[in-house]
């Protein structure tokens, strides 16, 4: 229901919802009018001290995560079990109950793929991810991961925002509401999702939740002929350019009138804010954007010179190359232009056929193609990243909602793991070459049970290297102090450099 003020008139909030179509339009206004008319922002924002400093010296300034949506088998790609080898086809004992999602407590089953030792930390690698032998040496593995549930959609909360309930803001709203933005052109936080459709959670996996508005994550989607939803006025014929001037001129004068009674509302000058940085992105995004000028060598590096324009309706490894990386090459752009921190996506939400990591039918025909495709990607951005002197000062992570079983569903599938699966991290203050963890003989669970890793620990560990204490980066809600990582977390020593 539509709410107006005394007397029939429309609210600033009313008219602003209403003009929220052409949000790039809306706050045009600074550019065009260059009077300062609008409020200033929020002053103080996330002062980490008391005198707005960080905490300590950062070996970081940038975050760029995956994530592969549907549980991405760490047994079939990064934690080689030989046990696994030599019992496949024998009746499963885990010697104890096991709870499992589906009906995935069948025969023990090998590696889909061989395993073989790459880089000088002779790290085991399987076949679809042997692109990333390239840079084994620079990335550090925790294969003792543990999560809290088997679902999708708590499992995917939990990495994305430390809690299984939504309503909490995501791992980059933290990021950008605590350190600020590097470039004021273009968002602190971006997504970049899958190409087939989002995953679980849909975009409450970077909602900024009770943070500020403008630490929320901006959705983008490479290729298309609308990268950035709304961010231009639409084409239609009653949208002229003296139209749109009166209109944004208009709500210059609301937003001065309106921001002069409320002085200090937050949200209020969050809002103005996002609409001011979607005027300054009509003229950064896309450039950052733009592919078209990226020399032959890069795009071969990130295997885009397939000379494609159209895919086999199956899945298959070209396809997966050509979107994952991709995302991977703008991911660099941006970072190279200031934005902090970049989340790529791999996999859908429960489509069939399988374009997601979720194989409970059949590892290798889904596991297969998107493991290259992410591998080729990967392997690009941290090589890329690395020869441009970012890699130093950019965090690189992959992560998953959990693992899958070491036991067979159907013969050829995997059921959910929430007891144990595997994230990786390379450069900005990480150690390479190493192993922080380790999962038992057969990939079920820690090794140690009483000493697992959670994803409060990596959350921990990405903030210390980015100056930042993790329990003292809070924001107070509901009358609790909440921080990204609850009341938990602590720093992984052995992955710093």
């Amino acid at each position: 229901m539509r709410r107006r003020t005394a007397g029939g008139r429309t609210s600033r909030r009313e008219f602003l919802w209403n003009l929220g179509g052409g949000l790039g339009g809306v706050a045009l206004t600074q550019l065009l009018g260059a009077q300062n008319l609008l409020a200033s922002p929020t002053p103080g924002r996330a002062a980490l001290r008391p005198d707005g400093g960080l905490h300590h010296a950062p070996k970081a300034k940038r975050v760029v995560q995956f994530f592969m949506a549907g549980g991405a088998s760490h047994i079939d790609l990064w934690d080689y079990k030989p046990e696994l080898v030599r019992r496949h086809g024998q009746a499963s004992d885990f010697g104890e109950h096991v709870e499992a999602f589906q009906d995935g407590l069948g025969p023990w089953k090998a590696p889909v793929w061989p395993f073989k030792p790459y880089g000088s930390c002779g790290k085991l690698l399987a076949e679809p991810v042997a692109a990333l032998g390239r840079t084994a040496d620079q990335m550090a593995f925790v294969h003792n991961m543990v999560g809290k549930s088997g679902v999708h959609s708590a499992g995917t909360l939990l990495q994305t925002t430390g809690f299984q309930l939504p309503g909490f803001p995501g791992s980059g709203c933290w990021v950008g509401y605590g350190l600020g933005s590097l470039n004021d052109n273009l968002p602190t936080f971006v997504v970049l999702p899958d190409h087939r459709g989002l995953g679980s959670n849909g975009t409450k996996n970077w909602d900024s939740a009770f943070l500020p508005a403008d630490s929320q994550g901006v959705a983008i989607y490479p290729g298309t002929e609308h990268p950035v939803a709304h961010l231009f006025p639409p084409g239609a014929d009653y949208v002229t350019a003296a139209s749109e001037r009166d209109g944004l001129s208009l709500l210059t004068r609301l937003n001065q009138v309106h921001a002069s009674q409320h002085e200090g509302d937050a949200r209020l000058e969050a809002r103005i804010r996002a609409y001011e940085l979607a005027a300054r992105m009509q003229l950064a995004a896309p450039e950052a954007l733009d592919l078209s000028k990226e020399p032959a060598h890069v795009l071969k590096l990130y295997g885009l010179d397939h000379g494609l324009t159209s895919f086999d309706k199956e899945i298959n490894a070209v396809e997966e190359i050509d979107y994952f990386s991709r995302k991977c090459l703008v991911a660099r752009r941006l970072l190279e232009r200031g934005v902090r921190y970049v989340q790529i996506w791999s996999g859908n939400d429960n489509s069939f056929p399988r374009r997601n990591w979720d194989s409970h039918e059949d590892v290798e025909r889904d596991h297969g193609p998107l493991a290259t495709g992410m591998a080729v990607g990967a392997a690009a951005l941290i090589e890329d990243l690395k020869q441009r002197g970012l890699l130093d000062d950019t965090i690189v992570m992959w992560s998953t909602e959990f693992g899958r079983m070491p036991s067979t569903q159907g013969g050829k599938g995997r059921d959910h793991n929430p007891y144990c699966f595997t994230t990786w991290l390379a450069g900005g203050g990480i150690r390479g070459g190493v192993t922080c963890g380790l999962s038992d003989e057969w990939g079920y669970k820690p090794a140690d049970r009483s000493s697992p890793t959670q994803i409060y620990d990596i959350h921990a560990t990405v903030l210390h290297l980015m100056g930042v204490d993790h329990t003292r980066l809070t924001y107070r809600h509901n009358g609790i102090d909440r921080r990204l990582t609850d009341v938990h977390g602590h720093v992984i020593r052995e992955l710093l450099a």
